[in-house]
């Protein structure tokens, strides 16, 4: 009896756990707008850390971005390719982790222009999900 009341708590807990909300969504692209905000603002007092605590911030929270459960669940063909575009996504995400981490190198190196000229790479990245998997 016990096993089956924790592999049903474990079960449920996992199906549950893994959907994805548009509220989750919310919270995590203003984490990452405000991890922006932190880098520029290490930028401007030239300090690593709150540079090096921006860029954490935003690797670790690119990688939670990915379609919701109503999205995927939509009946709309356009619709449906366009929110699981889980390939460009992925592409995405890999380049924003791969530029946060050159821009953290170039500002530890002492060459701020070049850490801010990744830094306007990451944005674009930004950008460019939403004009075009955000349909702004």
């Amino acid at each position: 009896m016990k096993f089956f009341l924790v592999t049903s708590i474990v079960f449920f807990h996992t199906v549950y756990a893994s959907e994805y909300t548009q509220t989750e969504r919310i919270h995590d692209m203003q984490k990452m707008a405000h991890a922006m905000q932190d880098i520029q603002s290490g930028f401007f007092y030239n300090n690593i850390d709150i540079v090096k605590a921006g860029a954490e911030e935003l690797k670790e929270t690119i990688i939670k971005i990915q379609a919701t459960e109503a999205e995927k669940g939509t009946k709309n063909v356009y619709e449906k390719w366009m929110n699981n575009a889980s390939a460009m996504t992925g592409r995405t995400q890999k380049r924003i982790r791969k530029y946060a981490d050159t821009m953290l190198e170039r500002f530890e190196d002492g060459d701020v222009n070049q850490a801010l000229h990744v830094y306007n790479r990451i944005t674009a990245e930004c950008l460019k999900c939403h004009t075009t998997l955000r349909k702004w």
